[in-house]
């Protein structure tokens, strides 16, 4: 029974304090707040724009966001990225608009076609690269810009404990450090005027507690991975970490912990790197040319 009502249990936390559907959503809720308030993520002029996807994390964190503030009257943004991946992106688009309309969330969506003048699919075609790389370059630049023009000054992602533990290890077994110095509840090391800081307000949640929140609220979601998804590297940390994770509850939590308390000492290594501007686009970039525009020169 549920430790704290005496109703059927839906979770188990890693402490064994057994929750019911109702108590879950109030510690999933109080923990996710508790990260805004604690990392001060949000401040009272910020205009927040949130990264939305479809998907369960993105559509959580929307919710949540307008949930707090709604205690300053203010409304959160969403910006959605059509990819043009087939057979995919349309279902998660429509799961999009309807949550959008419920909550009364304004939602824009920009595309791959109306941006470069070619959907992703089509672009592998033409490239040897695994297709995470390409599109997460694409994503980025769109996501930036376009919440920018929205006037954001926080951009919102969905991101979860699982994503950066796993981002956290991708860059260890590459040894690329400077890259995990831009990582934490609150990305980067330097400010920039056109580049919008992005927060991550499921930081501290699981994808398993993400997709059980999302679940007991009904949320109007078709729970579909991208096609493409097991095809890169990510797939394949993430698999390692779930097996560390069955073996030895709490490794994922322990991991970011542990990293969280060398992030001050990674963002004083690398803040003297410069942020310019690219020769091309204009967009930010730390070489003459970003690396979206090198991608499509190619």
């Amino acid at each position: 029974m549920c430790n704290q009502c005496a109703l059927k249990p839906v979770y188990v936390t890693l402490n064994h304090q057994k929750l019911c559907k109702q108590c879950y959503i109030q510690y999933f809720e109080k923990k996710v707040f508790k990260t805004l308030r604690s990392y001060k993520l949000i401040e009272d002029t910020d205009i927040i724009v949130c990264g939305l996807s479809g998907g369960k994390d993105s559509i959580t964190t929307a919710y949540l966001l307008q949930k707090y503030l709604a205690k300053s009257r203010r409304n959160v943004l969403a910006l959605l990225i059509d990819e043009g991946i087939k057979g995919y992106r349309s279902k998660t688009l429509r799961d999009a608009e309807e949550f959008c309309k419920e909550h009364a969330i304004p939602l824009t969506v920009v595309s791959y076609i109306q941006e470069f003048g070619i959907s992703l699919d089509n672009l592998l075609k033409k490239s040897n690269k695994k297709p995470c790389t390409p599109c997460g370059i694409l994503r980025r630049y769109m996501l930036n810009k376009y919440a920018r023009k929205l006037k954001a000054t926080k951009l919102a992602v969905g991101h979860n404990l699982d994503d950066e533990a796993q981002t956290l290890l991708m860059n260890q077994t590459k040894g690329n450090m400077k890259l995990s110095a831009k990582l934490g509840p609150i990305t980067g090391v330097l400010a920039h005027d056109m580049f919008v800081r992005r927060i991550k307000p499921l930081y501290f949640m699981t994808e398993k507690e993400v997709t059980l929140y999302a679940y007991v609220k009904e949320f109007p979601i078709t729970f579909i991975e991208c096609p493409y998804f097991k095809l890169n590297f990510r797939y394949q940390i993430g698999n390692m970490l779930n097996d560390l994770e069955t073996l030895y509850p709490g490794s994922k939590q322990g991991i970011i912990n542990s990293f969280l308390h060398t992030l001050p000492l990674l963002k004083k290594t690398y803040k003297h790197e410069e942020i310019g501007t690219c020769a091309t686009c204009k967009e930010p970039a730390t070489k003459e040319k970003c690396k979206t525009c090198e991608l499509l020169k190619r």
